[in-house]
């Protein structure tokens, strides 16, 4: 993820969707050191006990999409990204996906499908973070509530650190093997605007081949709403919340927990 600010002033951040074609190289690597696969089960569980068919915001490169997919639950994964979904795809055709993942590109405040498709709809991992002005949310919520059948679940996933980050410059939070002969090193700086509960990671991905190296910059900004101020949108785009947790495994919730799920239903 990335966050942003600038002291002294209101920054003009572009849309929340710019810098990620940038990012989709990389994208696996970091999540694999970070986040891993600690969510998946969640959402297979979800899919699993609701049933299809199931769309996901922001499915990227399949992280989430194609283990759900795998539960047997029809899905559509949707992403602005052309180079994350170019992964996505690749993904679906090693696991013999094709008949049960559909991906498409689109905007999400603005879903390019029928009314009353699906009776689940995902957001992992901050995804709805990545909407940087209010009216993005209100207009992807408003989506949402359309594409969901009357009675359906939308679940959605916050990363509770992000407001916390602290300011820094060129710290290297992840260097390793990236590719058979390539070592990669993230270098990051991260700025914070408080008061529009913005986070900017301005990244510098650095490839070594030998004695070249080759540097891959692009910024990422996030925006992070509290939970209460997250389930007050909700219900004003018609929804119900019915549960918030802490954790993966159904935990409850708490402000300094793991993680921030949501789990609203369509009324």
């Amino acid at each position: 993820m990335q966050r942003a600010g600038v002291r002294g002033g209101a920054p003009q951040e572009k849309e929340g969707w710019h810098g990620w074609d940038a990012y989709a190289p990389f994208y696996d690597w970091e999540n694999a050191q970070t986040l891993g696969r600690r969510d998946v089960a969640f959402w297979q569980g979800l899919a699993t006990r609701l049933g299809g068919p199931a769309l996901e915001l922001g499915c990227g490169t399949g992280r989430v999409s194609i283990p759900v997919a795998r539960t047997g639950v029809p899905l559509v994964g949707v992403d602005r990204s052309a180079d994350m979904l170019a992964r996505a795809a690749r993904r679906r055709r090693r696991a013999s996906l094709a008949g049960g993942l559909s991906l498409i590109r689109g905007d999400i405040r603005h879903l390019p499908v029928r009314r009353g498709a699906f009776r689940l709809v995902m957001a992992p991992y901050g995804v709805l973070q990545s909407l940087v002005r209010e009216r993005d949310l209100a207009e992807t919520l408003e989506a949402v509530a359309r594409v969901l059948q009357r009675g359906g679940v939308f679940g959605l996933d916050l990363v509770s650190d992000v407001p916390a980050w602290q300011e820094y410059t060129g710290r290297v939070p992840l260097r390793g093997t990236f590719r058979r002969g390539v070592k990669l090193t993230l270098i990051e700086s991260v700025r914070q605007d408080r008061r529009r509960r913005l986070t900017r990671f301005d990244q510098d991905y650095i490839e070594h081949r030998g004695a070249r190296r080759i540097h891959h910059r692009f910024s990422l900004t996030f925006r992070t709403l509290s939970i209460r101020q997250m389930t007050t949108r909700l219900e004003r785009a018609g929804f119900r919340v019915e549960a918030v947790l802490g954790d993966y495994a159904g935990g409850p919730w708490h402000p300094e927990a793991d993680a921030w799920l949501v789990l609203a239903r369509r009324v």
